[in-house]
């Protein structure tokens, strides 16, 4: 018997495709234009083919702020995935208290990242911010307006504290769909706790983890505005991650074809780590 196929829902897919054709096919086409032009104002282009994407690939500063860039990216993962799934582990399951650790987890994601850069950079003035001046207290030479050690240390420290609880929401949001006769059945083999992580928790939260996995390598890897209002890249260029250097670029020294070619070079590694990152973490699923 042959079905009928309604195409009806074309009509309200089609007003969603144009949209994201508009907001980011036609932006992507302007930036591989001028990727591949060089221009000196008044719309007056020359053509420059793969010049600027051989002067950024070559380039020693390029090569640098991408290696700040995956060091913090992979700090920031490191931290803050295994942080998030302890938080979601010791969270009740069930009572008045849910709500109220729900909430508290979901402030600091309410926060607008430049109040969040501002918050840190007034918490960790090493004179008058209670972090700062805290740690100077207790004999540590903190000040990361001057020290990149403890500028990437604050930067660090502020990312783990406005975005951990993504994940904690999203690995708690798996916890909490294991069905009670998982649990019944470990306890009745005289499962450990550590076993009954192992093979039951988290297996079930491996999709949720692989979403947050992706999420904050994504956001980790475009972050701007919580560094820009921070350290500002500084000190010096030691926390100069390659959203601040490619902003330097484009705004700062006005080289629009640079800046879109690594723009576009940006692009591509964000999409190379992200199909890694799904692939390897989604290995065995159809098995």
């Amino acid at each position: 018997m042959n079905k009928t196929v309604n195409q009806k829902a074309w009509f309200f897919v089609a007003p969603v495709l144009i949209l994201v054709a508009f907001n980011a096919i036609v932006p992507l086409m302007t930036v591989v234009n001028y990727s591949v032009q060089e221009t000196f104002g008044d719309n007056v282009f020359f053509w420059a083919g793969l010049r600027w994407f051989e002067e950024i690939l070559r380039s020693p500063r390029f090569h640098d702020a991408l290696g700040r860039q995956l060091f913090f990216t992979g700090t920031i993962l490191a931290i803050e995935i295994p942080l998030g799934v302890i938080i979601a582990l010791a969270m009740p399951r069930k009572g008045p208290w849910v709500s109220v650790c729900l909430v508290l987890m979901a402030m600091p994601l309410l926060i607008p990242w430049n109040v969040v850069g501002a918050m840190w950079n007034i918490f960790g003035l090493p004179e008058l911010g209670l972090l700062g001046k805290t740690l100077n207290m207790i004999g540590f030479d903190y000040n990361y307006t001057r020290q990149p050690g403890d500028a990437w240390f604050t930067l660090i420290l502020m990312d783990v504290w406005h975005w951990t609880s993504l994940v904690v929401l999203l690995a708690y949001a798996g916890l909490v769909s294991i069905p009670d006769a998982y649990y019944q059945a470990a306890r009745i083999d005289g499962a450990s706790s550590w076993a009954i992580f192992r093979y039951i928790q988290l297996p079930k939260m491996k999709r949720v983890l692989t979403i947050a996995v992706l999420l904050r390598f994504m956001d980790s890897f475009n972050i701007y505005t919580e560094p820009s209002v921070l350290t500002g890249g500084g000190p010096g260029n030691s926390t100069t991650l390659l959203s601040l250097d490619l902003v330097k670029i484009a705004l700062g020294q006005f080289d629009l074809g640079p800046a879109a070619a690594m723009s576009l070079i940006y692009f591509l590694v964000i999409l190379l780590f992200s199909w890694i990152f799904y692939t390897v973490m989604t290995r065995g699923e159809e098995q």
